[in-house]
């Protein structure tokens, strides 16, 4: 059996400690365990992440997973800044604890270790972890959320309770008692494993689209709290359910874990309230249905205000590119109200809109608004001192004897700015701070290389063909950043959610076809426009965001879907340190993974 060293990425301030290895396909299944040390001086300790087994569709398969379980409970967190101990996280002026491999640390080697510090900052709500190395994260994930501070309420009227999820076996020091409330949890996934559930070994399916050139196999099943719903079979039995009181109002804190799907979201009969997105309130949008982006998280309320019975929670995909192969199948759980008696009838179902539905997704995205309250400010950048420019394609490369299973026998590819990221041997964080020369180059363009309709039908196939690099964007310490991504129809639009490690940014706005600097910006919303830290490009359309760069140090960007990523639609943002101590990036710890 192949052996891979992976690291893991939390999006929300936390580090692991330890060594963990990658699933590998094999003939003959084995079992590995991993040792995974959480040093967290308030909250709790996980023990180990290993393969286990696990059954769905009828059928059981090996799993990397945390603590034995496939769910892991959240992180809890009160926000008073603590410094924590974890593997794999951001933090100010700390990129050493990001995670992805080769963009600010090595893989650490088996029977390596390694201890990550995270400081909280100012995020507020509903994050995640996930492991950040090949395809792992199917299955290692997890919630962080961040109550307010003490003393402090939340901006909305608290609920009468949060969805709790079943905790694992974990040992947490007293002082948790003080937050009082149950974490809720609601995982909307597409989990590439045995079970996106996919029949197949999820390493199996990286290692087969990689080496044919193709698209991957799609997942056989999609998930909310790990279980499939009673849509598919075998699964009834385990479907996920949440009994409720008449008259309550819950909070549901959701993300999307999945690997390659935007989703569509709903509870049927009952409408929703946004109140929170990617770790920061929102203005409170009223909705019938959520559409939510892989990497995203959205904190809602929703009152049980129907008649006593049952009720589904629903979640399909979103997808605007029909020529692509997708899971198509809608996962369920049910909401059954307390003092429901047994009947033959069924929970009532949501309306979902339609598979395809392009202006429900965008309504939807383009309807968030920060709170921009007194309490919770923006700080929107007016005056920019750096714009860019960053196409969002789809490519091909050449395929000897034209052998690939990409479209006319060449190789699937991505890229940003025409240039397909080409992962080097060394972090190109280590590179940045050892002054090691030949790694990377710093001369990523601001601007497509080619100006041409990046939005038309029938484009010139010689447009499809990016260069491989491995090439940075350089920022002044506290530029300020107008970064508007523009998609286009190379080989086949189609839409990107896009995700800044190390930074939170404001959407500023969003349209179809060509972005046109003179006329566009004028549309702008420089009032509240939501802090996100993924937003979806739509299929042939541009996104404009905004942040500063005032976190010193080497930062990934890429699309959020891991065919995308894999093919090599990702960038990387080096800060550099500004003129005064607390503005510089902080050294790296001492038993830092070496990269030879």
């Amino acid at each position: 059996m192949m052996k891979k060293a992976m690291a893991l990425h939390v999006v929300g301030f936390l580090v692991f400690l330890g060594f963990i290895h990658s699933q590998a396909a094999a003939s003959v299944p084995k079992t590995y365990n991993y040792e995974i040390k959480i040093q967290n001086t308030d909250i709790c300790t996980l023990k180990y992440v290993k393969e286990a087994n696990f059954t769905r569709l009828c059928k059981s398969k090996r799993i990397l997973t945390v603590n034995g379980e496939f769910l892991v409970p959240p992180f809890m967190l009160i926000e008073d800044k603590p410094s924590l101990l974890m593997h794999g996280v951001k933090q100010p002026r700390y990129p050493w604890s990001d995670g992805p491999e080769f963009i600010t640390q090595c893989p650490i080697k088996p029977g390596g270790n390694f201890s990550q510090k995270i400081i909280l900052s100012d995020e507020e709500g509903t994050l995640w972890w996930h492991a950040h190395s090949d395809w792992s994260r199917a299955t290692v994930h997890g919630l962080i959320v961040i109550f307010p501070k003490i003393g402090r309420p939340y901006p909305f009227r608290k609920p009468d309770a949060e969805f709790p999820i079943i905790l694992v076996n974990m040992k947490c020091k007293k002082r948790r008692q003080r937050y009082k409330t149950n974490v809720s949890l609601i995982l909307i996934g597409v989990q590439m494993h045995a079970g996106e559930w996919f029949r197949q070994d999820v390493e199996a399916v990286l290692l087969d689209f990689m080496r044919t050139g193709g698209d991957p196999n799609s997942s056989d099943a999609l998930t909310i709290n790990g279980q499939p719903g009673d849509l598919y079979p075998c699964s009834t039995a385990e479907t996920t359910k949440f009994i409720v009181e008449q008259g309550k109002t819950y909070m549901i804190r959701m993300v999307n874990a999945a690997m390659n799907l935007l989703m569509f979201w709903a509870i049927g009969d009952h409408e929703v309230t946004v109140v929170g997105t990617d770790g920061a309130y929102t203005k409170p949008l009223k909705s019938d249905y959520v559409t939510i982006s892989p990497g995203q998280t959205i904190d809602l309320l929703f009152k049980a205000n129907q008649p006593i019975g049952r009720y589904y929670i629903a979640a399909k995909p979103y997808n605007s590119q029909p020529q692509i192969s997708f899971d198509n199948t809608t996962t369920t759980a049910i909401i059954e109200y307390k003092g429901y008696k047994k009947s033959s009838s069924h929970p009532v179902f949501p309306h979902l809109p339609k598979v395809n539905d392009t202006s429900a997704s965008v309504n939807f995205t383009g309807s968030l608004r920060s709170l921009a309250s007194r309490a919770h400010p923006i700080d929107v950048p007016m005056k920019i001192t750096k714009n860019f420019l960053f196409t969002v394609s789809i490519n091909t490369l050449p395929c000897p004897n034209n052998a690939c299973l990409g479209p006319r026998g060449l190789r699937f590819a991505a890229s940003v700015n025409n240039i397909t990221f080409d992962s080097p041997s060394i972090s190109i964080l280590d590179a940045y701070h050892g002054r090691i020369t030949g790694v990377y180059g710093d001369d990523f363009p601001s601007f497509p290389p080619l100006f041409f309709d990046f939005t038309a039908a029938n484009l010139n196939r010689s447009l499809q063909t990016p260069l491989n690099a491995t090439e940075v964007k350089v920022l002044e310490f506290n530029d300020t950043v107008e970064l508007v991504f523009q998609g286009t129809n190379l080989v086949a639009g189609i839409d990107h959610p896009m995700h800044l490690h190390g930074h939170s940014f404001y959407v500023v706005g969003w349209g179809f076809g060509n972005f046109n600097r003179s006329k566009d910006p004028l549309g702008y919303n420089l009032v509240d426009p939501p802090l996100q830290q993924t937003i979806a490009v739509p299929k042939n359309g541009w996104t404009a965001i905004r942040f500063k760069a005032d976190n010193p140090g080497v930062w990934l960007m890429h699309c959020h879907l891991e065919r995308h990523i894999s093919w090599g639609m990702e960038a990387v943002f080096i800060t550099k340190n500004g003129s005064r101590p607390e503005e510089a990036m902080l050294p790296p710890p001492p038993d830092m993974p070496p990269c030879t």
